[in-house]
């Protein structure tokens, strides 16, 4: 098949956390240098495309679960290159190569999409990811969207607090965390948390996109196989369905809105039932999977 190429927006739902650097009970987002029209180089936050590849692959880990059944049938480093990308280690075997590589990645389309790492081999993916860009002022020529909204006021800090247990008879005596923060940006966008005060309560703060941000980006999947593009289709149905991006999730951050189309002449979506390709071929699937480990 040829190349199918997804471009738009995720828009915040929730505030979107995506940890970088931490100054003493901050944590700051992720930032890197971006050159703007001017040709000035400033710190704007932009999330990583690995955050929102991450996202992607345990959503397809989790449907390749559901399709086979495999729990508790596979060796950890199996399950852990399906669920995380794995980790580049010496094989207890031969290195996974040839027509074992090929069959893998025939066969299982989780590791033909997002590829991984096991078996003594890195295996490349069809799936690109973009950056996912905040539509600022200093990113329009990324974006191509215009904005009135400069990327140094375009964030908050969120303030969290883990209750004091000072008065209990066990209570190990620590000092207390700062009561309260401000973030001041200087004229690079680089962040310069000033944390003041103090208090009985440990107190944290988190810096967030907030509510309401609209993001770019896009995703690319190199000539999959049909087996591949049917699959990846469930996967970014389920990500529209359910969108998060970023970390602290389980308590209510990276919730947004999917909004990424293609071209319907490049992307023909074949009815492919691909869960009754790999539900037929499960033996030979946990077999190729073995050589992960």
């Amino acid at each position: 098949m040829q190349t199918i190429t997804w471009k738009g927006t995720l828009t915040a739902r929730s505030s979107i956390a995506h940890g970088g650097e931490t100054r003493g009970t901050i944590t700051l987002l992720r930032r890197e240098l971006v050159a703007t029209a001017s040709g000035a180089l400033v710190h704007v936050p932009i999330v990583s495309g690995n955050t929102a590849r991450g996202r992607l692959r345990r959503i397809g880990e989790e449907l390749l679960r559901d399709a086979l059944g495999y729990e508790g049938a596979l060796h950890p480093a199996a399950a852990h290159t399906l669920r995380g990308g794995g980790a580049l280690a010496k094989s207890s075997g031969e290195p996974l190569s040839g027509s074992r590589l090929r069959d893998l990645r025939d066969l299982v389309p989780q590791i033909g999409v997002f590829g991984g790492a096991g078996g003594g081999t890195i295996i490349s993916g069809a799936l690109d990811v973009g950056k996912v860009v905040p539509q600022v002022a200093e990113t329009s020529r990324i974006t191509g969207v215009a904005s009135s909204l400069s990327a140094f006021s375009a964030t908050q800090l969120e303030a969290y607090t883990r209750q004091s247990d000072e008065n209990h008879h066990d209570f190990a005596t620590v000092a207390a965390a700062p009561a309260t923060a401000e973030l001041r940006i200087d004229d690079t966008g680089r962040p310069d948390p000033v944390e003041r005060g103090g208090g009985h309560q440990m107190l944290f703060h988190v810096e967030t996109f907030p509510v309401g941000t609209v993001f770019s980006t896009w995703l690319r999947l190199r000539r999959p196989t049909p087996l591949e593009a049917a699959f990846f289709h469930d996967v970014l149905d389920e990500f529209r369905s359910d969108g998060r991006l970023g970390g602290r999730v389980g308590v209510g951050h990276g919730e947004v809105l999917v909004e990424l189309d293609t071209d319907a002449a490049a992307d023909p979506r074949e009815d492919l039932d691909w869960r009754a390709v790999v539900q037929e071929n499960r033996a030979q699937i946990l077999t190729a999977l073995a050589a992960l480990a």
